[in-house]
């Protein structure tokens, strides 16, 4: 770790002084630099590019476990924890689509209200104007309706 921060620093500061401040030997760090990837480094290359792959063929909506789902239908002997590891040191983060839901149906037979108030929201006194909305809210117990009645004089909620 020590020599990772200081590969990434020695551009803006001399090498002796890093290894000197992170209390390493300089020949330590050269030596890091100069030895070859191990075996399970080499292995996590190959397996970053079969993640990459399958990733980008999911529109980059698996997560790991489906990620290891899918590497494993393709022969690969991989982990969930392994799969997490390289997605997220390589920023591969799952985009959830979110389902459409419509809420309104304009396409039908019944007859439609006039609108009486044709966007004149000001009201001389009480009880004259009323202003209605309706939300849906997703509970465990499955859609709960919250409609809101608000005089508009008062500006107050009456029901």
């Amino acid at each position: 770790m020590r020599f990772k921060l200081i590969n990434t620093a020695k551009k803006d500061f001399p090498v002796q002084r890093l290894c000197k401040v992170l209390d390493v030997s300089p020949s330590g760090y050269f030596a890091w630099r100069a030895r070859p990837a191990s075996r399970r480094q080499r292995d996590d290359l190959v397996m970053l590019a079969q993640v990459r792959s399958a990733f980008a063929t999911s529109n980059e909506t698996y997560g790991s476990p489906r990620m290891v789902h899918e590497l494993r239908a393709d022969g690969h002997l991989v982990g969930r924890r392994r799969v997490a590891r390289l997605m997220r040191d390589n920023g591969l983060k799952a985009r959830q689509k979110r389902r459409f839901k419509r809420t309104t149906d304009s396409h039908h037979g019944f007859p439609i209200a006039p609108n009486l108030l044709d966007q004149d929201f000001t009201a001389t006194g009480p009880n004259q104007k009323w202003g209605v909305d309706i939300s849906y809210i997703w509970t465990r117990e499955g859609w709960l309706y919250l409609a809101v009645v608000i005089d508009l004089f008062a500006r107050r909620v009456v029901g």
